[in-house]
């Protein structure tokens, strides 16, 4: 008898046995089932899901894919291999790699252009116009008017206003900031980090905050790629493992 129970309890798991496992409600996990997150279920006669090892397989596989893929994406790569379409799951990996890959480089490039923006003195000369309203700096820069707009609102540039029209008037200054602000938002900065690269550079000229930006940038995609490695052994392991109740 007691044997028999030993044997149950190492083959069957309840919902919330899976809930505890990684913080969630027990609802949350049959939502995983509808969602072909985890593998089908069977019933017990009373109408009770039974789960296995499989299940919490699947879901720490699922969770673990989601901290270096993204949920949606960990989501779309167990649904395609409960769906039986393993080719489509790994090119949802491979497409996430190369994502990644696609984001270092551009990385790469914005740090080489951004220290080449910051070195520079500002250079009136050097622009079509020295007091160049907000349209014709949009289009020098190539962003829209309602960036250079949301820039000033949230403090990052502050160009004159003439004192009689009381138009914006972008000096080169501003320009080179303007184009820092661009550059930046392309790498997905934040408002407050893009604000210490800037005031470094206006009060020192020192341009340490933006190498310190980049090399933070360059460590948050390192940890991202490690948890996605992490996410593809779990991934290995689920597809090719025996899940024989």
């Amino acid at each position: 008898m007691k044997g028999g129970i030993v044997s149950r309890e190492r083959t069957t798991l309840r919902p919330v046995d899976l809930a505890r496992l990684v913080g969630v409600s027990t609802q949350q996990i049959r939502n995983y089932v509808d969602e072909s997150v985890l593998p089908p279920t069977a019933r017990t006669a009373a109408g009770y899901r039974v789960f296995h090892a499989r299940h919490r397989q699947a879901l720490l596989t699922y969770r673990t894919l989601a901290k270096g893929y993204g949920w949606d994406p960990a989501k779309a790569i167990m649904q395609a291999v409960h769906a039986g379409d393993l080719a489509e799951a790994l090119t949802l990996v491979d497409t996430a790699h190369a994502a990644l890959h696609e984001q270092r480089l551009s990385l790469r490039a914005a740090g080489t252009a951004l220290e080449a923006v910051a070195e520079q003195n500002p250079d009136a000369s050097a622009l079509p116009r020295y007091d160049m309203r907000i349209g014709d700096a949009a289009a020098h820069l190539g962003v829209r008017t309602s960036a250079l707009r949301v820039w000033e609102a949230v403090g990052l540039l502050s160009p004159a206003r003439d004192p009689a029209t009381r138009y914006r008037s972008y000096n080169a200054t501003d320009i080179r900031d303007a184009r820092m602000i661009s550059m930046l938002r392309q790498g997905r900065y934040a408002f407050p980090q893009i604000q210490v690269i800037l005031d470094g550079l206006r009060r020192t000229g020192s341009s340490d905050a933006l190498r310190a930006a980049i090399a933070q940038r360059q460590a948050e995609l390192t940890q991202r790629a490690t948890a996605m490695l992490e996410g593809a052994s779990h991934l290995h392991h689920y597809t090719t493992a025996d899940h024989t109740p």
